[in-house]
């Protein structure tokens, strides 16, 4: 027998008794874990459920993320440095959270007035096709300093104005009240003479239960009554200016960023924009049936935000906005981008997109 054919008989014959190699597919998954700030009842919480499941689905299974809510390793405030440090690999939060480290961080969602007039379409648009995302990524990695890599991810846009022990007539009733605001919405508020108390959304409820605080925000119909504010406050006001076009964020850690695939990159980016999307028009149906049962079954009564106060709103923002410019360069340069973004965006979208009155009030006229 020729040597050759000797040696081809012997390789097959190995293959024969090895058997098959296996499929990429068939590997060890990655395995990651990420924390969110928020409760496990909420949600905003479930929409991170959500894009982890499209994330194993889409990847065949080779990427699982566990996904844990607020405080099963850190405090809900602790999870960008907890993400720096991979204490976790990754983390669902908001930047509002992060103004005490660089104000402006509140430019990447929870700005009042959007900012500038964009909600949450604009405010997505400016990301990703304006310069956005280049300057949200220095915000983490030049700014703060931290080895993490944002990714946007599950819009709770428009938030409403929020629960309240007595009723409120204008802006000037504000003042003096103890309410659960936080980030630069606080700010905002105190403006009215509120005093204002930060919190994360797990403990809003049992400090209004406590007497601690008289009123809170956190945001909309849905959420709120799954977090249970209906058990404690009856008086519910919407909507508001101060948190118009919020989308939270991912926060993954940078060396385990690096270490995946492009593939497995791209995948969780896709995972995070279907994710986002979806939470707002789920949040749609959610709502409508969220305000049909805080009414019936709890006996919330759902009023209008007053005029004065949705203006206030952005004439208080306007004055910290201003003197932030003055005295915060990357501030500035955030904000020239949003202006620059929206100057075009906002006054074109006013003769192009029908305003959602004209046909909502033909076909679903507002009860009195």
């Amino acid at each position: 027998m020729h040597p050759l054919r000797w040696l081809t008989c012997a390789a097959v014959a190995a293959l024969l008794i090895a058997g098959p190699a296996l499929p990429a597919a068939a590997q060890a998954p990655t395995k990651l874990r990420f924390q969110a700030s928020f409760p496990s009842a909420s949600t905003i919480f479930d929409n991170l459920k959500f894009w982890a499941e499209r994330v194993k689905q889409l990847s065949g299974g080779r990427l699982e993320i566990e996904v844990l809510p607020a405080g099963t390793i850190v405090p809900a405030f602790e999870v960008l440095d907890a993400v720096h440090k991979q204490v976790i690999d990754g983390g669902h939060t908001a930047p509002a959270y992060w103004v005490g480290k660089q104000r402006a961080a509140t430019l990447f969602g929870p700005a009042p007035g959007g900012p500038l007039g964009m909600d949450m379409m604009d405010y997505m648009g400016w990301l990703h096709d304006a310069g956005g995302m280049e300057l949200y990524r220095e915000l983490y990695q030049d700014q703060l300093k931290r080895n993490v890599v944002p990714i946007p991810m599950t819009s709770v846009a428009n938030q409403v104005l929020g629960w309240f022990a007595r009723p409120v007539a204008n802006w000037d009733d504000l003042k003096g009240r103890k309410c659960r605001e936080t980030g630069i919405t606080a700010e905002v508020f105190a403006k009215s003479g509120m005093a204002t108390v930060n919190m994360p959304g797990g403990e809003i409820v049992p400090a209004g239960e406590r007497g601690v605080i008289e009123c809170g925000e956190w945001v909309g119909p849905a959420e709120d009554m799954k977090i249970g504010f209906q058990t404690v406050w009856k008086n519910y006001y919407m909507p508001s200016t101060h948190e118009p076009a919020t989308v939270l964020e991912l926060l993954v850690n940078g060396d385990v960023w690096k270490k995946l695939t492009p593939d497995l990159q791209q995948i969780m980016l896709s995972a995070a924009w279907e994710a986002t999307f979806r939470s707002q028009t789920i949040m749609n149906k959610l709502n409508a049936e969220a305000l049909k049962e805080l009414r019936e079954k709890y006996g919330v009564k759902i009023q209008r935000t007053p005029d004065d106060i949705l203006r206030k709103i952005l004439e208080s923002w306007d004055q910290i906005a201003r003197e932030e410019e003055a005295k915060n360069p990357f501030f500035k340069k955030v904000y020239d981008s949003q202006r620059a973004y929206a100057s075009q965006v906002v006054p074109a979208r006013r003769f192009v997109v029908l305003n959602y009155s004209i046909q909502a009030d033909y076909y679903w006229p507002e009860q009195k």
